[in-house]
């Protein structure tokens, strides 16, 4: 059963924004969060709750970015880091791990923390995230209709085509994605979804071990994992960013040009940016950002 932790750690104050490391128990996993409160702002006055990229955590350097940025012109946020079942998760995650976490498990803990900011009395909230955490947002936010939600900020977020992840797989790890994902459904047949693959190529990991259920869950072709699909099932307005020198999310321009919505789903392309929007990109893309959110 889930309980809140009431510890917090790491308390500091840096520039008048006040950060402290803050945790959530979720089936004897504790998950941890930065929160950084902006100057003279308490959770009351919203907070933008963001979410990292493939494998990554709360501290990389685009969410650390993004998050003082947004601190300086008065907005807090809460940084996640998905536990991918590993215990107070800090870091890059380690491919020689037994990897048994899911893609999907990354909407449950945006629930728990959109919980646990409820629990602190926040007043409203804006969701944001990176690359795979853009979709990962986008799928909460298009499944889990929230008064409390009243926008989202997708950043380079991850499109996905079965076509495309199947030629990729087989150029990666010389293999054909069809025969592991058969092994997968096979274990899952016979209720044995637990079991353990290896070794098998992994999303950015070689010769990794791997559940069948993990396994299944991150290759499986659902339209939700394209977050171009998903967005149009979002309430709330959606802005996502674009860098026109992204080789990451390459069809990520055209898919959303063919949606877009003023108001509703918008688009800003950052000319010059990578996947990563480092440096001045980071500059503008907060100046956008708080201008989409538009609290005060």
């Amino acid at each position: 059963m889930t309980r809140f932790l009431t510890s917090l750690l790491l308390l500091f104050v840096l520039s008048g924004v006040q950060a402290e490391e803050v945790f959530l128990e979720d089936n004897g996993i504790r998950l941890n969060a930065q929160l950084s409160l902006a100057d003279g702002k308490s959770v009351k006055d919203g907070v933008v709750l963001m979410l990292h990229g493939t494998f990554a955590h709360n501290q990389m350097e685009i969410m650390q970015t993004v998050a003082d940025l947004l601190n300086e012109q008065g907005y807090s946020t809460l940084a996640i880091t998905l536990g991918l079942n590993i215990d107070n998760r800090h870091g890059m995650l380690d491919c020689g791990i037994t990897h048994t976490h899911k893609h999907t498990d990354a909407l449950k803990e945006i629930g728990l923390w959109m919980d646990w900011l409820k629990g602190q009395g926040a007043g409203k909230v804006a969701l944001l995230g990176h690359s795979r955490g853009g979709n990962q947002i986008a799928w909460y936010a298009a499944k889990n209709p929230d008064p409390l939600v009243q926008s989202v900020v997708l950043i380079a977020p991850a499109t996905w085509d079965i076509k495309y992840e199947t030629a990729d797989y087989k150029k990666r790890y010389n293999e054909e994605l069809k025969t592991i994902m058969d092994r997968a459904l096979e274990q899952q047949k016979r209720g044995n979804g637990e079991a353990i693959i290896r070794p098998v190529g992994f999303v950015y990991c070689p010769e990794a071990a791997v559940s069948a259920d993990s396994f299944v869950d991150y290759y499986t072709d659902r339209p939700e994992r394209n977050t171009p699909t998903v967005i149009q099932d979002i309430k709330v307005p959606v802005l996502v960013f674009a860098g026109s020198e992204d080789d990451v999310v390459k069809d990520l321009i055209p898919q959303v040009e063919a949606i877009q919505k003023p108001g509703k789903i918008d688009m800003v392309v950052i000319d010059g940016s990578d996947h990563f929007f480092r440096d001045l990109y980071a500059e503008d893309l907060v100046d956008e950002a708080t201008a989409y959110i538009g609290w005060e």
